[in-house]
C-alpha cells in the first residue's frame, strides 16, 4: 500500500509542476515578446541501494519555444519588433546581461533607455542614453537618431544603436523574471546580421487553445493520482480489519 501511495503522490506533484508551467504560459498569452516553456514527462531511474528496478514519470522543463510571435504595427516611435531570429541585449546588476524580444522601450526620468522593467537597454558601446529630442528614429540595423530638441527636422543626430545578439538557442536559459541568460553567465558578442522594424511589437508565441487542452488534460490526470492514493487508503484500511478480526 505504500508503494502505491508513494507513487501516487510522486505523479500528482509532477502533474503539479507541468500545470504550473502551461498555467504561466497561459497567463503570459498577451504579455509582449513572451516565449512558451516546454513541460515533457521523461522516465527517470531511482537510484538507491539495491538493483536499479523501479521508473519513475518526472516532468521535465526541457527548454523554450523560441518560435517568433506575431508582429503587431503600434507606429510608436519606441517600439521595436526583431525581425527573424535574434535578441535585444538588457543590462543586470552586476554589469550582467539578459536578452529579451520585447521592444516595447522606454526613456526615463535620466533620460536613459529602458524596458519595459526598467532595465537598461544595452548599446554597442554600453547602455544607451539620449539627449532631449523632438523625434526619434531607429534603423533596420538598431541605430537610434534624433532630432535633436529645438532643431529642425534637417538636424538629425545618431546618438547610439542597439546591441542585438543572435546566440545559438541552446545556450540559452529563461530566469524567474521571463528574460533569457546565457547558460555560462557570459556575454554575447553583438550579430550585425541581426534586424529590427520599428513601430511594431512581436506578441507572445503562446497558443491559448493548446495550453487550454494541456491544462485540462493535466487535470484529468492529477483526479487518477488522486484517485489511487485514496484506493491505497481504502485498502490498507480493510487491510487493517481483517488483521484485527484475525
Amino acid at each position: 500500500m505504500d508503494r502505491l501511495i508513494y507513487t501516487s503522490a510522486i505523479g500528482a506533484a509532477q502533474v503539479e509542476r507541468a500545470q504550473a508551467v502551461h498555467a504561466n504560459n497561459l497567463a503570459n498569452v498577451s504579455t509582449t515578446g513572451f516565449q512558451a516553456d516546454f513541460a515533457q514527462a521523461q522516465s527517470r531511474w531511482i537510484e538507491g541501494d539495491g538493483l536499479p528496478a523501479r521508473i519513475y514519470g518526472m516532468t521535465d522543463v526541457p527548454g523554450t519555444d523560441f518560435q517568433p510571435g506575431v508582429l503587431q504595427q503600434t507606429a510608436r516611435d519606441l517600439d521595436v519588433a526583431v525581425s527573424g531570429s535574434g535578441f535585444l541585449t538588457l543590462q543586470l546588476p552586476g554589469d550582467n546581461e539578459a536578452y529579451t524580444r520585447a521592444g516595447n522601450l522606454q526613456v526615463d526620468s535620466s533620460g536613459r533607455l529602458v524596458s519595459a522593467e526598467g532595465l537598461p537597454v544595452m548599446g554597442d558601446g554600453g547602455p544607451i542614453a539620449l539627449p532631449p529630442y523632438e523625434r526619434l528614429y531607429i534603423g533596420a540595423d538598431g541605430s537610434i537618431t534624433v532630432q535633436p530638441e529645438g532643431q529642425g527636422p534637417d538636424t538629425q543626430v545618431q546618438v547610439g544603436r542597439l546591441k542585438l545578439v543572435n546566440p545559438d538557442p541552446a545556450e540559452l536559459v529563461k530566469g524567474a523574471t521571463g528574460l533569457l541568460h546565457r547558460r555560462d553567465g557570459g556575454q554575447e558578442a553583438a550579430a550585425q546580421e541581426v534586424e529590427v522594424v520599428s513601430g511594431f511589437l512581436e506578441t507572445s508565441n503562446v497558443s491559448a487553445v493548446g495550453e487550454m487542452t494541456e491544462i485540462l488534460a493535466l487535470a484529468r490526470q492529477y483526479e487518477i493520482e488522486v484517485r489511487m492514493m485514496r484506493t491505497a487508503e481504502e485498502n490498507d484500511r480493510a487491510a487493517s480489519e481483517l488483521l484485527r478480526i484475525g
